[in-house]
């Protein structure tokens, strides 16, 4: 008997909405080229040449997802913002070893590619890469039917940044005395939304309209602040010891990442505000201050140790650079005591 014949697309794959989608992604790739770019998208490989004003350069990689805030983003069908939240995870992590992010991949895979909403989430990854200096070059986007429930998609990203080789920040410098600075978050970033959605189903019916002057929804998906312009520049002004972006674990779990054996970040309770965001989620989630720290960043994305004396200039150069800073603790020795003591 004679069988009809099948195409990919009856397979559920649409070639010609992948080709829609690479043609809607180019002249927002485009928007984000920088020196070092040789070829980007479109190719099989994206080709980049190290700038030449790097005398000794490393390259730092790095690569993360947005994890289940994707899940806020399917329900309440807001798409253009988790594409920086992608950025941001991964360039303030290369940005931590004091390197200038140069190019970033991203990954997009979902059971049946909606055009429109892929190109809202590749507009936002466009977004974060030009706001970060950092070239968008290639990427790939999976059309896999059957791996996905309707309407959702994964994300990844990968990044990759220079550093001289005698200015890679290892945290091998820090000393008791040392002051510790906090630059504000922009919200919940994109750790600890499993507890998020718990807090949400909790408050159905009762949630708040507003949270710190923006819609409930907005205040929860406002995307991951990317630190790397202001960061950069200044550490080109000023000699900064270690930098600690402050993700999944919170402040007590990163923190430690960057402070040599024997050392603890000893910070003030009530040295920086508590949002309404994070207020709300500590009453919502009836945790303790400890759990708070723990989990989330708690209002610090990211963490400056310097000398004392340089702690108030580096602080203005930060705010001068449109960051809110707080200078939120010292560094001593760490004796019997956690690694890192609030109080």
């Amino acid at each position: 008997m004679s069988q009809s014949p099948l195409s990919y697309k009856d397979a559920g794959v649409d070639i010609d909405a992948g080709d829609a989608l690479v043609e809607r992604i180019k002249p927002l790739a485009k928007r984000t080229m920088r020196e070092g770019v040789l070829a980007g998208i479109g190719g099989f490989g994206a080709l980049f040449e190290v700038p030449k004003r790097y005398q000794e350069p490393v390259l730092v990689s790095g690569t993360d997802g947005v994890g289940t805030k994707l899940k806020l983003a399917f329900e309440w069908n807001m798409h253009d913002t988790v594409g920086i939240d992608l950025v941001a995870m991964s360039v303030n992590d290369v940005l931590v070893q004091g390197a200038e992010p140069l190019f970033f991949l991203d990954y997009f895979a979902c059971g049946k590619l909606h055009v429109d909403t892929a190109a809202a989430v590749v507009g936002g990854i466009a977004r974060g890469c030009e706001e970060s200096g950092c070239a968008l070059i290639g990427g790939e986007t999976a059309e896999m039917p059957g791996m996905y429930p309707a309407g959702e998609y994964d994300l990844a990203g990968f990044c990759v940044g220079a550093v001289e080789k005698s200015k890679i920040l290892t945290g091998r410098d820090v000393a008791p005395g040392d002051v510790v600075l906090g630059l504000a978050s922009s919200g919940v970033h994109s750790n600890g939304f499993s507890l998020v959605r718990k807090c949400i189903e909790r408050a159905e019916g009762q949630l708040p309209a507003t949270l710190d002057g923006q819609p409930f929804r907005a205040a929860i998906m406002a995307p991951t602040r990317l630190y790397v312009k202001p960061v950069l520049a200044t550490l080109a002004a000023h000699p900064v010891k270690a930098l600690a972006h402050i993700t999944g674990g919170g402040l007590l779990e990163n923190i430690p990442r960057v402070l040599p054996e024997g050392l603890a970040a000893h910070l003030v309770k009530g040295s920086w505000p508590q949002t309404e965001l994070f207020a709300w989620l500590q009453k919502t989630a009836a945790i303790s201050d400890y759990e708070m720290n723990r989990t989330f960043n708690n209002g610090i994305g990211m963490v400056v140790v310097v000398a004392a004396a340089e702690a108030e200039a580096t602080a203005a150069t930060l705010r001068a650079q449109g960051q809110t800073v707080y200078e939120i603790g010292h560094i001593a020795p760490r004796g019997s005591g956690a690694p890192v003591e609030v109080g």
